[in-house]
């Protein structure tokens, strides 16, 4: 390209990008304009106009006639769109987390803000899969229009509700536009849950909080004496023995005490997340139930708290947090040990770990599960078999309880359960 060219080359490319800018609003409107266009009014616009190309090439009048007709009638659907509209939109759920079974209540506020009356429009709150629609009144300046809706839930999951939405259109149906007002909510339903007792007895009796063989100048295991060093605290001074010392040794020494960390019990709860581990999608709910009963005792017992549900996972949550990660869990690409290696990044200081698998799990994939974790670690594997009776097994470092349904978690964790 030569010297000459190039400037040549950037003044053009700058006059292109003035004239976009220049029409922009233009392309702008025709193509919000053509958004808003229906099907049905690109069919009328289709048959117009085929119509009077037929009605000119043919000499028909008749087909002139019905082709305006049709253009003129999309024409005059186009006016509905005109006109600015002003509201102020509140969407809220009351409440916004609730157990299966229960309903929550959603309630909308619409307000008109313009300084000009507000024709009848169309109102739509879409909830999951489906939407409520009301018809919102005419409203005068900064009048008001509430309406309640009640939402049934029968499973656990999260439920997308909103954004509110207004329809402003013909009454045939040709153009539609459609504006958003307000945020999306999640609604979510937790899992059905049971009460259990502490978690310091039965099968995890063992998560008193263990001491480590960690040397500390402060905690509540007391390990050895030694001799005081420039910088220790002297509150941790032991003055009877210093006093025994110095007079047998006839030297000012001093002696401090040293303690052991003390490690507080950190517990996992892994629901298996891998549809082959089940035979139908019941005993996955099942599944969730048992491990969120899990976690909600743990927390009431407040202890330090793991939840790894596939993709979904929680470190330390707070018991609403907790339920929300069973909420969005669902069917993944997250065998058992995998889930257990993520585990191993996410807490490496568990103490145990509470897995709730499906029928399908062999004793083979919970070993290769165990593989992942610290000897040390206690494992107790809750396989849900609906229908089945209690069992209890113990092997290769894993105790494994079969349950056939929710009720019977108390008794399993209490270890009430033989072989």
């Amino acid at each position: 390209m030569s010297s000459t060219a190039a400037p040549r080359f950037v003044t053009a490319r700058r006059w292109w990008a003035w004239l976009g800018d220049l029409v922009r609003p233009a392309t702008d409107a025709v193509r919000a304009g053509t958004e808003c266009v229906s099907t049905l009014g690109w069919t009328v616009a289709v048959f117009g106009v085929v119509a009077l190309v037929a009605g000119w090439m043919l000499g028909w009048q008749e087909f002139r006639i019905v082709g305006a007709a049709l253009l003129l009638l999309l024409l005059l659907s186009l006016l509905f769109l005109i006109g600015r509209t002003q509201l102020e939109v509140d969407l809220e759920l009351e409440p916004a987390r609730l157990v299966a079974g229960e309903s929550a209540a959603g309630h909308v506020a619409v307000t008109n803000v313009a300084r000009t009356p507000l024709l009848p429009l169309g109102l739509e709150v879409p909830v999951g899969d489906v939407a409520a629609r009301f018809t919102l009144p005419a409203l005068a300046p900064q009048g008001g229009f509430e309406e309640v809706l009640v939402i049934p839930t029968q499973a656990r999951g999260v439920i997308p509700v909103g954004p509110v939405r207004t329809q402003r259109g013909d009454p045939f149906g040709l153009v539609r536009r459609e504006l958003e007002w307000s945020e999306g909510l999640e609604l979510f339903v937790h899992p059905r849950t049971i009460a259990l007792e502490t978690l310091g007895a039965g099968l995890l009796r063992d998560l008193e909080g263990v001491t480590s063989n960690d040397v500390s100048m402060s905690d509540l295991a007391f390990h050895t004496l030694r001799e005081y060093e420039p910088g220790d605290d002297r509150r941790y001074i032991h003055w009877r023995s210093s006093a025994k010392v110095s007079g047998s040794s006839g030297q000012g020494t001093f002696l401090v005490r040293q303690f052991l960390d003390t490690r507080r019990s950190h517990v996992a709860v892994i629901v298996d997340v891998d549809e082959a581990s089940y035979t139908h999608p019941d005993e996955f709910e099942l599944a969730l139930s048992c491990g969120a009963s899990v976690t909600l005792r743990a927390l009431a017992d407040e202890m330090e708290t793991t939840v790894v549900c596939g993709e979904q996972a929680a470190v330390q949550p707070a018991a609403h947090t907790a339920l929300d990660t069973y909420s969005r869990a669902a069917f993944g690409p997250w065998p058992l040990p995998a889930a257990t290696s993520r585990l191993g990044t996410l807490a490496p200081d568990v103490s145990a770990v509470v897995l709730v698998t499906g029928p399908l799990t062999t004793f083979e994939v919970l070993q290769r599960a165990r593989a992942y974790l610290a000897p040390q670690v206690r494992l107790v594997a809750v396989q849900v078999v609906p229908g089945s009776a209690l069992s209890y097994k113990e092997g290769a470092g894993i105790v494994v309880v079969t349950l056939g349904e929710l009720a019977e978690l108390p008794l399993v964790l209490a270890g009430g359960v033989t072989a």
